[in-house]
């Protein structure tokens, strides 16, 4: 790090801690952002602050007629639902921490009529077990009208509650020994369940009067009591949409109709009997499942969902098509029926499942199956990229890639919805690429960008995922946050949101700054210094040296350093931006020197006695070589067997750096591995190669980003995607066209190759011009339709 540099740094970092917060959402009252909420939080009277337990919340109130309109602000901690009239009308909070707790708002009116009406609330607290991207302070509830007309629904004493006895959480140990913290299942005792708690008929007379905790309050609140700083909701609710499983695998002990479960069917268990039913839904999906029985009062329905079977007496799952001679192991819930009529189990939180087990236990009483079938919940993208090539194979990838993209992303994004559903920054960088091209809606990332940014703690740094109740730290994946708010500014026209960025990015090269040697490279780094899953490699973290020199982590800090130098110099300090190209020069000198031999591929470290893919991709991608360089050096890494090999994830930077070296027309038969996959009869991308912990990782889904920036050849060429470059690499295709959409429309490429002769239509949206880039030739692209004709 230079001198000047540092002293820039050391100026600048105290003043970047006063990082100015999106505005709230606009309220009818002018004094709602500034003044305590007249609802308070609310609770259960004498309940454990932060244990396990759920708990129900109920007001009724008076209309002298329908409204038009019934705002409210609602929220909870843990989660909550809320029923309108009976009706479950939104679920929430969007998951934050507590210095950003959202709240959901919404306008009632149409569940509302005159006379009495009843306001209906579940919340819920996993306690101990709770999964680990949930933040809490305490169990608590919220509801706050808009406006004066609404208020006499705020929470506060006149709201009555009860605890309700019948659930008990259920922990989920994998017994492969995998690591997992999505939260535990559930199990409901029928006869301990209050039912038609939520309808407005439901006598609530033995219920306690609610006790009353902080007032709410908006974050930046004059003098806030509440440690819950609220922010309005900065994502749509999620998608829910009816789903059936598809068949039955396995079934005894019942006889089963051939229209079930793709349709409703009766099937009765009879009293004193044993049955066992494995449906199958033919793809992975993350969904509400919903279970409907009647009678059967004393049985026991135990169901489990899993992702796949696995290979009886293996640590391995073999094609995931196949049931027979497996192993069912899957996350649990368990239902007990009282006896009643049409009695519907559904669990808290949703579950990701491919393969469901149903086990069913009766006693004197049979047991009526009316119905299993799912919800699917997620984040409610809309693909709007088309990609067509001629090719069946290359249109399953996509597919599987969309629906890869789409269980990874709910009300954050998730590196996988079975295990974790944990928000990491490495993770969410190539599911954000890949939501922007596929749907053109950066909410989602622009979330995620925030959520990382307000993770900062007084080591500088992101967490390596966030939300979380653990912190973790990962160092490389602060740099890959960067590179997210660089995307996004490439990708999204928003830089006013960018700019909002860039004190969090500062402080972030400030800690790398701290711990730079004399002449840039990083000394000993500490926490985990994660970054691919190889096998050479110790829990993913490349070699270093005594003193901590490591090529992949030096490289990492390059690319950070010119994104930051980008933004800085065209939204904030062109000094500082300056600074920091000059940083990055000076480390991609040293890079050269201790880790470089002429002719020769790039080292790890300087003892030359370790080599990865990594470290050389990334030598391209971060400009340490270039042109004929470059393409000698990627052709060097790809032939290579001996190199630690890149994984499914970094693949991405693999396939990107094969772009940037102009090698692009190699990249359809670097595919492989999701050609394997598919092989596999897995309907989503895994998390790495055999055996697999997860069969759903976003990071997989990077072909479909990947097959329009570098097939059709789309990228952006300025922020905010104000212009347009197209630099297609067809391999073995001969024609192809697709769009991707665009901030102003959608940019659209017809190609195709007759010998020596390419025929291409660019239609690009109006005001944004760019260039056609076609081996080495470079043609001028305006607004509307261009047609070409290149030899």
């Amino acid at each position: 790090m230079t001198d000047k540099l540092a002293m820039i740094l050391r100026a600048i970092v105290p003043l970047l801690l006063t990082v100015t917060q999106l505005p709230p959402a606009r309220a009818a009252d002018p004094d709602h952002t500034i003044r305590p909420w007249s609802a308070r939080w609310i609770y259960m009277p004498g309940a454990p602050a932060s244990d396990y337990g759920v708990y129900h919340f109920r007001r009724t109130f008076d209309l002298a007629a329908k409204p038009d309109s019934f705002v409210v602000h609602v929220s909870g901690d843990n989660r909550y639902q809320l029923f309108v009239n009976g009706e479950r009308v939104v679920w929430g909070p969007a998951r934050g921490d507590l210095f950003h707790w959202r709240y959901e708002t919404l306008d009632i009116a149409r569940y509302l009529h005159a006379g009495r009406n009843v306001l209906a609330s579940v919340v819920w607290n996993f306690g101990a077990e709770s999964p680990m991207a949930q933040t809490s302070y305490r169990t608590a509830f919220l509801l706050h009208g808009d406006s004066a007309a609404e208020r006499m629904v705020d929470t506060n004493r006149q709201w009555k509650c009860m605890r309700d006895e019948a659930y008990r959480p259920l922990p989920f140990f994998s017994p492969m020994g995998y690591y997992y913290v999505a939260g535990p299942g559930d199990e409901v005792d029928g006869s301990r369940f209050p039912w038609g708690w939520e309808q407005p008929d439901f006598d609530d007379s033995k219920w306690q009067a609610a006790a009353e905790d902080y007032e709410a309050a908006l974050r930046g609140a004059e003098d806030s009591p509440s440690r819950w700083m609220l922010v309005a909701r900065p994502i749509p609710l999620m998608e829910n949409r009816p789903q059936r499983l598809s068949r039955v695998r396995q079934a005894n002990g019942v006889t089963i109709p051939e229209s079930f479960p793709a349709k409703p069917a009766d099937l009765r268990i009879p009293a004193n009997t044993k049955a066992r039913i494995l449906l199958d839904q033919n793809w992975l999906t993350t969904a509400y499942p919903e279970l409907i029985v009647s009678g059967g009062r004393g049985a026991t329905v135990n169901l489990h969902y899993a992702e796949s079977l696995w290979v009886s007496g293996k640590r391995e799952k073999g094609n995931r098509d196949e049931v027979e001679g497996k192993t069912f192991f899957g996350n649990p819930d368990v239902f007990l029926p009282d006896g009643g009529a049409h009695r519907m189990f559904r669990p808290l939180w949703w579950r990701t499942f491919r393969y469901v087990e149903l086990t069913i236990e009766t006693n004197s009483d049979p047991l009526d199956l009316e119905d299993f079938r799912g919800v699917y919940t997620g984040y409610p993208f809309e693909r709007r990229a088309r990609f067509e090539a001629g090719s069946d194979e290359l249109l399953k990838i996509l597919d599987v890639g969309w629906r890869t993209a789409r269980l990874c992303a709910h009300e954050t994004y998730m590196d996988c919805p079975y295990y974790e559903q944990l928000q990491y920054a490495g993770d969410t960088r190539i599911q954000g690429l890949v939501s922007l091209y596929m749907t053109g809606d950066g909410r989602l990332i622009r979330n995620a960008i925030e959520q990382m940014n307000a993770s900062r703690t007084g080591d500088n740094m992101t967490l390596a995922c966030a939300p979380s109740g653990h912190p973790q730290y990962m160092p490389p994946f602060s740099l890959w946050w960067i590179g997210m708010v660089h995307d996004y500014w490439m990708y999204q026209d928003d830089p006013a949101f960018v700019k909002q960025m860039l004190p969090g990015a500062r402080i972030v090269l400030s800690y790398f700054a701290s711990h730079q040697k004399p002449g840039g490279s990083l000394g000993r780094m500490p926490w985990w210094n994660f970054v691919d899953w190889v096998q050479q490699w110790n829990n993913g973290v490349p070699p270093a040296t005594d003193d901590g020199s490591s090529a992949p982590l030096d490289l990492q800090l390059v690319l950070a350093y010119d994104w930051a130098a980008d933004m800085e110099s065209a939204l904030g300090s062109p000094t500082l931006g300056r600074e920091y190209s000059k940083s990055a020069e000076q480390l991609r000198t040293t890079i050269r020197g201790l880790y470089g031999k002429q002719g020769e591929l790039f080292s790890d470290t300087p003892q030359r006695s370790s080599f990865s893919q990594h470290t050389n991709v990334l030598a391209i991608l971060a400009g340490v070589v270039d042109g004929t360089d470059a393409r000698r050096l990627l052709d060097q890494t790809l032939k290579d067997p001996s190199l630690a090999q890149s994984s499914v994830y970094f693949r991405h930077y693999l396939h990107s750096a094969v772009n940037k070296a102009g090698e692009g027309d190699r990249y359809l038969e670097l595919l492989e591995p999701w050609r394997i996959m598919l092989a596999h009869g897995l309907t989503t991308w895994a998390e790495r190669p055999e055996p697999s912990r997860s069969d759903c990782h976003g990071w997989g889904a990077s072909p479909n980003f990947e097959l329009f920036r570098t097939v059709l050849g789309i990228d952006s060429a300025a922020p905010g995607f104000r212009r347009v470059v197209v630099r297609p690499f067809l391999g073995t295709l001969t024609k192809v066209n697709g769009a991707i959409p665009h901030p102003r429309g959608e940019v659209a490429v017809s190609l195709e190759r007759n010998g020596g002769v390419l025929d291409a239509q660019v239609s690009l949206p109006p005001g944004v011009d760019g260039e056609f880039v076609w081996h080495g030739t470079t043609t001028p692209l305006k607004p509307g339709l261009n047609k070409l004709h290149l030899q």
